[in-house]
């Protein structure tokens, strides 16, 4: 990428921020309605409970309360504004590049016009309040004429002033003119900084103080003109610039659907930058009003640098928006983290490149989960590095979740690659010891509660999965050394995959109550119990039902393959061939009805898939009437499905 092309994307980027902090404001502070008095809402429950009483005896005179009233409308007014500006700002922040810079360049120019009048109104505030000589007639062109140095002197920080406001004037009336969207004649250009200037000029001359008073209102009146033109002309625009993004929006689900809309309007609005970019001048912001605030010198027991960290924290999610910002910045570290595992196990496989997103959508609910925006700031910085803690156990299932197919290939393809098998064995190891070291300090320094046991229990499964692994990982390369085929090593295995998902399904068994006794006892949400429904039935009840499903198939083709005849050595010297299967040396074998010989593992791989010979595709095994019904509503399976299911 060019150094133009990435100016660009990083000028764009900032230029999606605003919108950001407008929502961000809205969300924290509301819309700057006066909040309700305490006083005024003393008897408010009072009240309320006389109005039912009322209700309740069918009495028809209700007495007007004016304090419930002006709750009521006060609340929706605010509820009201508070959806209107964040709408507004989500349609500014969508918007096109293109425009995007039309809307700023006429936000810039109405609050040019702003300003100017402010700093008008001001200096001629002070110039009427200060100068005592607009009462003996005299004024300060008449100093700067007479040459009365000690007269303008005396008067310096009036002086000053209105030279300071000329000077602004001079810049503002440059912005107007260079950025207003309205009509562009030669005359109206030289026009409007004149009436910037007017009552900056005006200040210096002999004017009656009642026309100075109303010269900023006046000065204004042909950039609000401008202004308003603008505006009304280009309703018709913008409605249809709306109307035509939904119809490119609706059009585009009904062809491409709305995970793809979602997808491509991600990608383009490059969210994830925006995001980061705002929390992180969200950041700068609050560092400079905690330095500001003079929290750097406050003596609490704690070193400054901790205490500017955990300001910025708890700062920098007390609102969704800024929840949103530091879920990117998560994002962005742990895709890096992913990115340091994939380079040191030398694997590139594009599933392990999830590992920000996944990351990202585990904070942001448990961020969700625990109400970090509605905490007060002591409890959100607990409950904050509670749920970084319970991140890092899920960071370290992610780096499982790519070294365990690794291991598997490794050591059933025979790779000869020593340096590959130590980088995964050395992943192991700190999978291991990296949840020992953080059980340990937990547990030496919390209290037991219900969320040291959830991220213990997190940890141990991390282990435990990583010693199932391990196990897998070594008889495999037993076998590798082995010149005989192993047949109980499927047996093996499975026991071992057994084991380790059972003590998965107990622990998920753990959680969900560990959840219950949270939404019950402590800390109850609608989120939560969402969760808890989502992990029951994808955690527990999947995970039973597959197990199940294995279990059973499993038991079924032992039956089967036991009321097969075994092969004796005399048979298989006649044969003298391989198995079809594995092409292994057959040194015990299976007799199907069909008279072809495989090894009794093989078999029973292939009767998980389907019922017939892998050779002649005769029936291997009779089957009852409500196997043969099964069997024969269920579509033959594929040769790559057959493949599949063999592999496993």
């Amino acid at each position: 990428m060019s150094l133009r092309s990435r100016v660009l994307g990083l000028v764009e980027v900032v230029l999606r921020v605003p919108p950001l902090f407008v929502i961000d404001e809205i969300l924290k502070f509301g819309i700057g309605l006066e909040e309700l008095t305490e006083h005024d809402l003393s008897n408010f429950q009072e009240r309320y409970d006389k109005l039912g009483e009322s209700l309740h005896s069918n009495s028809t005179t209700i007495a007007y309360d004016p304090v419930f009233y002006k709750f009521v409308f006060v609340s929706f007014l605010r509820l009201l504004l508070s959806t209107l500006g964040c709408a507004a700002a989500l349609c500014l922040f969508i918007l096109n590049i293109k425009h995007l810079m039309v809307a700023y360049m006429y936000i810039m120019s109405v609050g040019v016009v702003f300003v100017s009048y402010w700093s008008n109104a001001s200096t001629i505030k002070s110039v009427a309040i200060l100068l005592d000589d607009f009462k003996n007639g005299s004024s300060i062109l008449d100093n700067i004429l007479s040459l009365n140095v000690e007269h303008l002197s005396k008067n310096g920080g009036v002086t000053f002033q209105i030279f300071q406001n000329y000077v602004l004037q001079c810049f503002l009336s440059f912005i107007f003119v260079n950025i207003h969207l309205g009509p562009r004649y030669s005359t109206l250009q030289k026009i409007l900084p004149l009436t910037f200037l007017a009552p900056s000029m005006l200040t210096v001359l002999p004017v009656p103080s009642t026309l100075l008073n109303h010269m900023p209102v006046f000065s204004a009146l042909l950039p609000l003109a401008l202004v308003k033109f603008v505006l009304w002309s280009s309703v018709v625009p913008i409605i249809q610039t709306l109307y035509n993004g939904y119809t490119h929006a609706r059009t585009f689900v009904s062809n491409f659907g709305m995970s793809a809309l979602v997808e491509t309007e991600w990608t383009r609005l490059n969210v994830p930058e925006v995001l980061r970019t705002f929390w992180l001048l969200r950041v700068v912001e609050h560092a400079g009003i905690f330095f500001a605030s003079g929290y750097w010198e406050l003596d609490d027991g704690h070193t400054p640098y901790f205490r500017l960290m955990k300001y910025l924290l708890v700062t920098g999610c007390d609102t969704l928006t800024a929840v949103l910002g530091i879920t990117s910045i998560v994002s962005y570290v742990c895709n890096y983290i992913g990115k340091f595992f994939q380079w040191l196990l030398l694997s590139d496989d594009e599933n392990d490149k999830n590992f920000g997103t996944v990351s990202a959508i585990v904070f942001y609910i448990l961020a969700l989960q625990t109400g970090l925006t509605g905490l007060e700031p002591e409890i959100r910085f607990v409950r904050l590095c509670r749920n970084f803690c319970l991140l890092f156990t899920a960071i370290l299932h992610f780096v499982h979740n790519v070294v365990n197919p690794l291991l598997m290939s490794l050591s059933a393809s025979h790779n000869p690659s020593l340096r590959r098998h130590l980088h995964a064995l050395l992943v192991c190891l700190v999978l291991v010891v990296l949840p020992l070291l953080l059980m340990y300090y937990l547990w030496s320094t919390q209290n037991t509660s219900t969320w040291l046991l959830a991220v213990s229990a997190f940890s141990v499964e991390v282990i435990v999965k990583v010693f199932v692994s391990l196990a897998i990982y070594s008889l495999f390369l037993l076998d590798a050394r082995r010149e005989t085929f192993w047949e109980k090593l499927d047996d093996y295995i499975y026991y071992i995959r057994a084991f380790g998902n059972t003590v998965e399904f107990c622990f998920g068994i753990f959680l969900f109550f560990n959840g219950a006794w949270i939404l019950l006892f402590e800390s109850g949400s609608a989120i939560r119990a969402v969760m808890m429904c989502i992990h029951a039935y994808f955690n527990i009840w999947c995970d039973a039902k597959a197990g199940w499903s294995v279990f059973m198939k499993r038991r079924t083709a032992v039956n089967k393959i036991e009321s097969l005849p075994e092969a004796d050595e005399e048979q298989l010297r006649r044969l003298d061939d391989v198995c079809a299967i594995c092409y292994q040396e057959m040194r015990s074998a299976k007799i199907t009805r069909c008279k072809h010989f495989f090894h009794g593992v093989c078999l029973r791989k292939w009767l998980y898939v389907q019922d017939r010979c892998p050779l002649c595709h005769e029936i291997l095994h009779g089957m009852d009437c409500e196997e043969r019904k099964q069997s024969g509503n269920q579509p033959r399976p594929t040769d790559q499905e057959e493949e599949n299911n063999y592999d496993r």
